[in-house]
């Protein structure tokens, strides 16, 4: 993936509005004054977007308590969502973004390498946006399992 195409921090974060997994709607624009976190990854219900699900489900408190709002943003429908929330007990919202508008959006996707061979999918990524709405980090290719634990450390928890 070219690399214009990637976020920096000092970027603005693109604008969006996702269905959640229970039906509402969330907003950016409706986030500002609220730091957040917005990781994209491949597919509900899967090994390692669980392990990273739960990870972040598991520090919830921790980053709530330090002012961040975590969203997590797959290409799945709200149904599917909606089961992969229930089964794992997430408790943050899930977005769903079938058409991939808002993953190009952030650079979370594009080509990729995946088992040696480069591949065209969505690119595992987490994006800490400040009250502004103004990218603090931008994170591309992070690994699902330790992922939250170095984000942790970055954010200074």
């Amino acid at each position: 993936m070219p690399a214009e195409t990637r976020l920096a921090p000092g970027d603005h974060a693109p604008d969006f509005t996702l269905p959640a997994a229970d039906g509402a709607s969330v907003s950016l624009k409706e986030l500002r004054g609220r730091k957040v976190i917005l990781y994209f990854y491949p597919a509900a219900m899967t090994p390692g977007c669980t392990k990273q699900a739960c990870d972040f489900r598991d520090n919830l408190g921790d980053l709530t308590e330090a002012g961040y709002v975590v969203f997590g943003v797959s290409k799945d429908s709200p149904a599917k969502l909606l089961q992969f929330v229930e089964r794992d007990s997430l408790t943050f919202p899930l977005l769903s973004d079938p058409d991939l508008e808002i993953h190009k959006a952030y650079g979370a996707y594009g080509e990729k390498s995946l088992y040696g061979k480069t591949v065209v999918g969505v690119i595992r990524s987490t994006f800490v946006i400040d009250a502004d709405g103004v990218i603090d980090k931008a994170l591309y290719n992070v690994k699902a399992t330790g992922h939250v634990a170095g984000l942790r450390k970055k954010l200074g928890l």
